[in-house]
């Protein structure tokens, strides 16, 4: 791909690590458009992008958790003749706490979001990067995507769906100039665990959380290089190689230690 300005669509652009990707585009002088609820926050942000870098930033507000929005977001960049050269499907939610015991309609809502509006925004942008034989998607996955997640069935389920269905898509793309990639972030310093009600969960009471501005600067690299995948993390990247050598009880178990919630008194105490 060329040096030239294009133009990159953020789901999940007001916070986390699709606020830092947006931020890795707009450095090198990419426009944007900035996907997510929050109106105010989002145009906020592409004001103060807009102002830094001298890029053009377009807010679209909308509710992933239904898939009729992901249409909406296509339809509105096709109204206003927008070509979306990179795509980042970064919108994704979880839910903390025993299967058995979790909320069913809010987790068939994480599904919507995570899963079938991913779905939709890839397949009706791929049509146009194919019909023009150029773009890049990088889609979030996670260091769950290989590896069960107590705690957070649903998410992982949601993560292994993603990871395999952008493998699968990237062996299709084979002989264009289209790629996608899968980013594989550990625990990140996000709002995500206080969303999904796992602020007392081992991993992050133990406060070992990776920054996103590392995680998103991971992704953009591996999306800009064509690469299938990245592991974000040193240590991530050993877990993951040394996962896949591993029974899937085995890791199951290893992960429910990690995902378990504890108790912030007793481990101040």
């Amino acid at each position: 791909m060329s040096d030239t300005k294009k133009t990159a669509l953020v789901t999940g652009a007001s916070s986390g690590i699709g606020l830092e990707l947006a931020k890795c585009f707009a450095k090198d002088g990419h426009d944007l458009v900035l996907v997510s609820r929050s109106e105010n926050e989002l145009n906020e942000i592409a004001q103060n992008l807009q102002t830094e870098y001298g890029i053009e930033a377009v807010v679209i507000a909308k509710d992933l958790f239904s898939r009729d929005a992901a249409r909406e977001v296509y339809e509105e960049v096709r109204r206003r003749g927008i070509e979306v050269n990179f795509l980042v499907n970064d919108a994704g939610q979880g839910v903390y706490g025993k299967f058995a015991e979790t909320d069913l309609d809010q987790e068939l809502a994480i599904i919507d979001l995570n899963v079938c509006s991913l779905v939709v925004l890839t397949k009706l942008f791929l049509k146009d990067m194919l019909a023009r034989n150029e773009g890049r998607i990088l889609q979030l996955a996670s260091v769950v995507s290989k590896t069960p997640a107590p705690f957070s069935a649903v998410y992982s389920g949601t993560k292994a769906f993603i990871y395999n269905f952008t493998q699968a898509v990237i062996a299709e793309l084979e002989g264009t100039n289209v790629t996608m990639t899968a980013l594989h972030p550990g625990a990140t310093d996000t709002d995500f665990f206080r969303t999904a009600g796992a602020e007392n969960m081992r991993t992050v009471q133990e406060g070992d959380l990776a920054s996103p501005e590392k995680v998103a600067r991971d992704g953009y690299y591996a999306m800009m290089h064509g690469r299938s995948s990245i592991v974000s993390g040193l240590k991530n990247k050993v877990k993951h190689q040394l996962g896949d050598l591993m029974p899937d009880t085995v890791r199951a178990n290893q992960s429910k230690k990690e995902h378990e919630p504890v108790d912030p008194e007793k481990k101040s105490a």
